[in-house]
């Protein structure tokens, strides 16, 4: 199955590399680019992507609002060059499937829009750990409706570390597929929207430790 991509970003030069690398897969392809951030969302109403790729500083809109007024639609991927946390904060709140610098390089855009079609959020490993060490959250927010058995916090503990799920199986031996229910179950035990707010109820409440 072809994942179809949009980019947005004002820099042809970046839109043409990121359109060689993503067309390079044989399992993606780059179905149309925007110049601004009112052209994104138009395009991808119109083109209806399975993923966005979004600069943040673009013109018309930015693409903190570009991906708040797609987030519900398609998965979008927030792809910039400033390593602001108020950025990936503002990205993630407003539903970003994940977080990359453009200096990450060509494997982990690959590999995150790949996580994307998974369920996954990915980001770039410079900011992964500092980001979700900050993201404090108050204990009103998540009212767990039954105890997380021990292997739930266990895998709680590795996506607060920004594990895929792909990585977290590796680590503890299990299928993919096992780790993605047991996810699952985390997020509705905590009432927790995506993987970031797993992430930051274990951040929160000290529960992650080591590296």
């Amino acid at each position: 199955m072809t994942t179809r991509i949009l980019i947005a970003d004002d820099q042809e030069d970046v839109r043409i590399g990121f359109r060689l690398i993503l067309d390079s897969q044989p399992d993606m392809t780059v179905v149309g680019e925007a110049a601004d951030g009112r052209g994104a969302v138009d395009l991808a109403r119109h083109l209806r992507p399975d993923v966005v790729l979004a600069d943040i500083r673009m013109p018309k809109l930015d693409g903190l609002e570009v991906t708040r007024l797609l987030a519900g639609q398609t998965r979008v991927i927030v792809v910039t060059t400033f390593d602001l946390d108020e950025y990936v904060h503002a990205a993630l709140r407003n539903g970003a499937c994940g977080f990359l610098l453009k200096r990450s390089g060509p494997a982990l855009l690959i590999e995150a829009v790949r996580a994307a079609m998974a369920g996954d959020t990915l980001i770039s490993p410079q900011i992964t750990v500092r980001l979700l060490a900050h993201l404090r959250v108050p204990a009103a927010p998540f009212a767990l409706t039954e105890p997380l058995t021990e292997r739930e916090l266990e895998i709680a503990r590795l996506v607060a570390h920004g594990r895929t799920n792909a990585e977290i199986a590796a680590e503890l031996f299990i299928g993919p597929g096992t780790v993605k229910t047991h996810v699952a179950n985390v997020q509705r035990k905590l009432g927790a929207a995506n993987r970031v707010g797993i992430a930051a109820w274990a951040w929160s409440r000290g529960a992650v430790t080591g590296s």
